[in-house]
């Protein structure tokens, strides 16, 4: 069985709890519930507590929960949250004792990672430490391989995260041995001897009207579009449908990427056109393509940022190796030309775009006032030599008309 989950917490011992999102609806109506029979604070007066007694405790965020009795001591105790699977020592103060609730199941499962054995034949705190940074909170794959002996065992899982097998990748960060580990090479976390490329975005037929927004901008007429799934102009295609679905996907991939990045090794392979993570200004990483190599000394690396049209001069400190699992998403930005208006043989603007001086930089101004944060849509004349494409606003206007208002470009004959 194959289920998508939501990972709520690393026990100390390595136990992961994970809540299926098929029960996320009933666990958040089980909540309102109980926050609407238990007001105001816990018990007050003395109570003989006993370990694995049915209770409610008020968390740190004011709200309570199920959980049960794991040990009493004099002044706390230490409680058990059922439908999260953490422990906490909590103030007597804070609890209150009940048995509503306790004919229904918990909704986390406790889980172990299937045929793998943690280095000392346990979990330690470092590992533990790791995967609640890498895990918590996290959206995951869950593929179900051995039921447990008895209905309060762990279940034997393997636990899949951006694509990632967790016990290979655990196994191959020295926290354990995994049995059936895959290789290194499928794990995806290097990219090898092998030249991989990125697979091209299929686009809508000829003709076919279709919701773009626009990534980034060479010139008025040179610019990287990407199909956009949140426009409402029509039903949207069988193109449309599958690059929204690839997008989704490549970014929940990237997400956890950029988790674990740090792991990846620094490229020493600076091949043109080599796809590689590289990271951007904002801190992030994102798929990119090696261009050509800049400087020498220090070495200075020009990428595209392959999903936006963007480029970057970057040192090798930020640039590392790509997860062979992100090559199969198609690059989402496509360049394309503008088609239908040239420059304007009478622009006396002094500005212009040094690598394309046909154009004036008021003229790039205007054109991304026209494009930016605006829902645009496309048309597609040609696909060889180059794309060509018919541009409109949001108003479903040509977007260079205003250019040809403001005499900084013509139509072209």
């Amino acid at each position: 069985k194959i289920f998508q989950a939501v990972v709520s917490c690393i026990g100390g011992d390595g136990t992961i709890y994970i809540i299926p999102k098929l029960f996320e609806t009933a666990l958040n109506e089980l909540m309102v519930e109980i926050q609407n029979t238990f007001k105001g604070l816990g018990l007050l007066i003395p109570y003989c507590w006993k370990k694995g007694e049915a209770c409610v405790v008020r968390g740190s965020d004011t709200l309570w929960y199920r959980a049960k009795i794991v040990e009493v001591s004099s002044s706390t105790l230490q409680v058990q949250y059922v439908d999260h699977g953490y422990i906490e020592s909590i103030p007597q103060c804070h609890l209150y004792p009940t048995t509503f609730y306790t004919g229904i199941p918990p909704f986390c499962i406790p889980c172990q990672l299937y045929k793998t054995l943690p280095i000392g034949n346990f979990w330690q705190q470092d590992a533990v430490d790791y995967l609640q940074e890498l895990l918590k909170n996290e959206e995951v794959e869950i593929h179900v391989k051995e039921l447990p002996d008895n209905p309060w065992g762990k279940l034997s899982i393997s636990l899949y995260f951006g694509g990632i097998s967790l016990s290979s990748f655990m196994a191959y960060q020295k926290y354990c041995v995994a049995e059936d580990c895959q290789d290194i090479q499928k794990l995806g976390i290097f990219e090898g001897d092998l030249s991989p490329s990125y697979l091209l975005q299929p686009l809508p037929v000829p003709g076919e009207t279709f919701p773009v927004t626009v990534t980034h901008l060479v010139s008025p007429k040179e610019v990287y579009i990407c199909l956009d799934s949140s426009g409402n102009l029509t039903k949207h295609s069988a193109t449309e449908r599958a690059a929204s679905c690839d997008s989704e996907s490549l970014n929940k991939a990237l997400k956890w990427c950029n988790k674990i990045v740090k792991t990846l090794p620094h490229l020493t392979n600076f091949k043109k056109e080599l796809p590689c993570l590289a990271e951007y200004v904002d801190g992030l990483w994102y798929r990119a393509k090696l261009l050509s190599v800049t400087q020498l000394v220090p070495v200075q690396i020009l990428v595209q940022f392959v999903d936006y049209g963007t480029y970057l001069v970057a040192p090798t400190s930020r640039l590392r190796h790509i997860p062979c699992h992100l090559l199969k998403y198609p690059v989402q930005a496509v360049r394309v030309l503008l088609a239908g208006f040239r420059p304007a043989s009478n622009d006396k603007n002094v500005e212009r775009i040094p690598y394309s001086p046909e154009w004036s930089l008021k003229a790039l101004w205007t054109m991304v006032d026209c494009v930016e944060g605006k829902r645009l849509s496309a048309s597609i004349l040609t696909v060889s030599p180059e794309v060509t494409i018919s541009l409109y606003g949001d108003d479903k206007n040509l977007v260079y008309l205003k250019l040809i208002e403001m005499g900084l470009a013509e139509l072209d004959q």
